[in-house]
């Protein structure tokens, strides 16, 4: 059965995430010998990534917009004060598709017995046959107003945030084939470890692994490594407090982790010092990155948090409740910690365009959140994301919700001939196949315009695999369009090192994404 691949690389680095020498090769592993990354079974090419699909000549690049659902896909339980999310369902959290069946992870908000506070946490469970109907299923774990009857999940912490759970196929232990970070609050924000097997009952790691602030916005794994990205606040060289910006924490064990933050992705601080920091007025990057690792290729969202002005300020106070809004940009990532935009500036998915059900006051600003939320399911690309309401009255009218956005599965940008031109070539960075070879498949609009060419490492092109010889695909239009040779089995380059040359030649022709996969 052939097995389709979603993943990308940064061949440009040397990153020594899981890696080996092209002579330790397997069946069914590629290797990227720039790098010496390790990928199992498959390997995605994305339009969106300029350093795997490289050196193009003649070809644009357009990002694509997704389509978000009007209605939220789950809401808290405002008629009922006994639900541990009676004022919010907030997804600082987790969407798997898990064995047939959706499954996600949030926290939850509701009030205190005093008037007008509210409890953060604990973490809620919920799952779903069809992604958009979700059932909160009674776990009988935390008791609440004196029964369980309840979807919250024991910890022991009981101040929570995000919880951001990965499936771990590859830990030995059935134990701990859940992974979660949650957030909690000790004497500043931080998160904990927790594993599980099956992702309901839960073991909670003794301790805090640092204790620096870190607002999570996601966790998973990428090679053989653990990271984690959120929202941080540092200093530049000269000691100058900075805004919102991206940090990550690794951990080779999942226990154990960097207690010094590395940056992960930063948006511009004001020229003028006096004009930076948390209440500055400029976009500034909330929760971090919100992403999910493909194997050698991590997509993800980040928050670009709007603070008002100081003269709008003034009027509400430090925070700014009404007034601040916050949409999500698009990223990528070839070692799951450093994150670039594929276009600068880009607002993937805006307030306006995903907005949060309105209160009694209209017009409440709606402040997206990203987490673990992107998944690849059938033909589709699910982006699920948290809508925060900004309401003036920060305890009464307070409310979020889980809404969805989606793409044709792995269509976020495509290559195309820039206008004017007639013909347009992009090359991949060197990828050494299995032994047992592969098969490469368009992810393309006209793909019969399009043709795939074969080069040794140095970019010479190979006799048998290029002119005459070349790969053309099976269809015109689709996801899947396998590329067919004239006479030649890819098997006949098994343990070699090539590179990809795609052309284009008309200019409705549009590329998305290439996949190989393993014999």
């Amino acid at each position: 059965m052939r097995r389709i691949c979603f993943f990308i690389f940064l061949a440009a680095l040397n990153l020594g995430i899981g890696g080996v020498s092209p002579g330790e090769c397997s069946d069914n592993h590629f290797i990227f010998p720039e790098s010496g990354l390790k990928v199992e079974d498959r390997v995605l090419l994305l339009a969106v990534d300029d350093h795997l699909l490289r050196d193009r000549e003649n070809l644009a690049l357009t990002l694509h917009s997704p389509e978000v659902r009007a209605e939220p896909v789950l809401t808290p339980e405002r008629n009922d004060p006994n639900a541990p999310d009676s004022m919010a369902s907030h997804f600082y959290g987790t969407v798997l598709y898990d064995r047939g069946k959706y499954r996600m992870w949030y926290y939850s908000v509701s009030l205190r017995a005093e008037p007008d506070d509210l409890k953060q946490g604990p973490v809620c469970y919920a799952e779903s046959l069809d992604g958009i109907e979700w059932v909160k299923p009674s776990l009988g774990q935390v008791e609440i107003n004196g029964s369980t009857d309840n979807n919250a999940i024991a910890l022991p912490d009981e101040v929570t945030q995000c919880a951001a759970v990965i499936l771990d196929e590859e830990d030995p232990d059935p134990s701990r084939r859940y992974k979660m970070l949650y957030t909690t609050l000790t004497h500043t924000w931080v998160f904990r470890p927790a594993t599980s097997p099956d992702g309901i009952h839960w073991t909670v790691a003794e301790g805090y692994p640092t204790d620096r602030f870190l607002e999570m916005g996601s966790f998973f794994k990428f090679g053989d490594r653990y990271i984690v990205h959120g929202q941080g606040v540092g200093q530049d060289d000269n000691g100058v407090p900075e805004g919102r910006q991206g940090y990550a924490s690794v951990s080779p064990d999942f226990m154990n982790w960097d207690r010094t933050y590395r940056p992960s992705f930063r948006l511009p601080e004001p020229d003028d010092v006096e004009k930076r920091g948390l209440v500055g007025d400029y976009p500034q990057v909330h929760l971090g990155v919100g992403a999910t690792s493909f194997g050698n290729v991590a997509v993800g969202l980040y928050g670009i948090w709007h603070n008002p002005s100081e003269a709008e300020r003034r009027k509400k106070g430090w925070y700014g409740a009404g007034l601040i809004y916050c949409d999500l940009g698009l990223v990528v990532s070839n070692d799951g910690i450093t994150f670039r935009e594929p276009v600068a500036g880009n607002v993937f998915i805006s307030s306006q365009e995903s907005p949060v059900t309105q209160g009694p006051k209209e017009n409440d600003p709606t402040i997206l959140c990203q987490a673990n939320g992107i998944l690849d399911v059938g033909d589709q690309t699910l982006i699920y994301h948290g809508r925060w309401r900004n309401a003036t009255n920060t305890s009464k009218d307070y409310y979020a919700e889980v809404a969805l956005a989606t793409l044709p599965r792995d269509r976020w940008g495509d290559l195309h001939l820039e206008k004017g031109a007639t013909a347009g070539v992009v090359w991949s960075a060197p990828i050494t196949l299995p032994e047992s070879g592969c098969e490469i498949s368009l992810n393309a609009d006209r793909a019969r315009d399009v043709s795939v060419e074969l080069t040794d490492e140095k970019g010479d092109l190979l006799v048998d695999f290029s002119g005459e010889n070349r790969g053309l695909a099976a269809g015109s239009d689709g996801l899947i369009q396998p590329v067919e040779w004239k006479e030649n089995s890819l098997s006949a380059l098994g343990g070699q090192t090539i590179r990809i040359k795609i052309s284009i030649s008309n200019p409705e022709a549009r590329l998305y994404a290439v996949y190989l996969d393993a014999e």
